[in-house]
């Protein structure tokens, strides 16, 4: 298990001013190398010296990655624009409310005020086996501990368990996914485009990793369209304390109404699976229906079809389902 210390291992800091000397430094060091945007998720690990990188690329001095862009197609967001800015910015606020939501609800103001967006999307698991330094299948073991007959597992999955049964712990992942936004991610290789739902990825794909990015990746630009552009938002997020605290289960909502018919609707979920889910077969189901509470109660009913909780977690599932009900009701509170 680890053990706290004073001191971080010690590592070569380099600040580039570009994403292309940044992405050099990347190839340059390739598996040592560790990218760092606001810190949060970074000094958790080397702290505990747990991960212990020989290179540290810092982001912060590369002024392409910062801000917000608005035009009549959407919003341009640099993934080192930090939370508060993105939670404060009058043009996510008014016209992708739902993003503006779910930053505000990240930790505390100082933890907003420091960490970004880009680090909030891409940051690790929390699962405390993994994080302490336990040899699981994560980590490069052949067990995982929180799915073992007398794990602690209140936290994790319900849905999407494939060896390791750790959750994704983003808040503005559910939002981005609702909003049908695209990562840009740039590497030696060049600029690629991938849709919010596909950026985080299960065990099954790679129980290293969380998101599509490898070593020599780096998220740039969180792009959102106008397509749903001041459309009606819902976002909660249910913790065990009103701030500093990963969610148990969250949700986001986006829907176009009208005459009181649900036309279009983008659903999803965090907190019950390894990655971030969009709710297909919810979205098909409340298409085209009246907006009221026999709609609500049924699409909660479809969310959890499927579910798998552990031994201690059976309570996501009244949970889950009652915040998908909250997020199609016609008056949430």
């Amino acid at each position: 298990m680890a053990v706290i210390r004073d001191m971080i291992p010690a590592f070569d800091l380099f600040q580039p001013t570009s994403i292309e000397d940044a992405i050099d430094l990347l190839d340059q060091y390739g598996d040592d190398s560790w990218v760092f945007a606001g810190g949060m998720d970074s000094f958790d690990w080397m702290k505990d010296r747990i991960k212990r990188p020989t290179a540290v690329v810092d982001l912060g001095n590369i002024p392409e990655l910062k801000g917000i862009t608005s035009s009549d197609d959407g919003l341009e967001i640099g993934a080192m624009t930090t939370l508060t800015e993105v939670a404060s910015n009058s043009d996510v606020t008014s016209r992708f409310g739902l993003l503006s939501q779910a930053a505000g609800l990240v930790a505390t103001p100082q933890i907003r005020n420091q960490g970004t967006l880009g680090g909030n999307l891409s940051q690790d698991t929390r699962c405390w086996y993994y994080r302490a330094g336990w040899p699981c299948y994560r980590a490069g073991g052949n067990i995982c501990y929180a799915s073992a007959p007398l794990a602690m597992n209140r936290e994790h999955c319900i849905f999407g368990a494939d060896r390791c049964v750790a959750v994704n712990p983003s808040d503005t992942a559910t939002a981005l996914i609702a909003l049908d936004a695209k990562m840009v991610v740039h590497s030696s290789k060049g600029e690629r485009e991938v849709d919010a739902e596909d950026y985080f990825i299960g065990p099954g794909i790679d129980i290293t990793r969380m998101t599509v990015l490898e070593t020599g990746d780096i998220l740039t630009t969180i792009r959102i369209p106008g397509t749903w552009a001041g459309a009606q938002f819902y976002f909660e997020k249910v913790e065990d304390r009103k701030s500093w605290d990963f969610a148990l289960v969250s949700v986001a909502s986006a829907l176009v109404v009208n005459n009181g018919r649900i036309e279009r609707a983008r659903i999803a979920v965090n907190g019950v699976a390894p990655y971030p889910m969009r709710l297909d077969a919810v979205e098909a189901a409340v298409t085209g229906k009246p907006q009221n509470e026999e709609t609500a109660e049924a699409a909660g009913d479809i969310a959890i079809r499927g579910a798998s909780p552990l031994r201690h977690n059976d309570y996501k599932l009244p949970l889950m389902k009652n915040l998908v009900r909250r997020a199609l009701r016609e008056q949430a509170p």
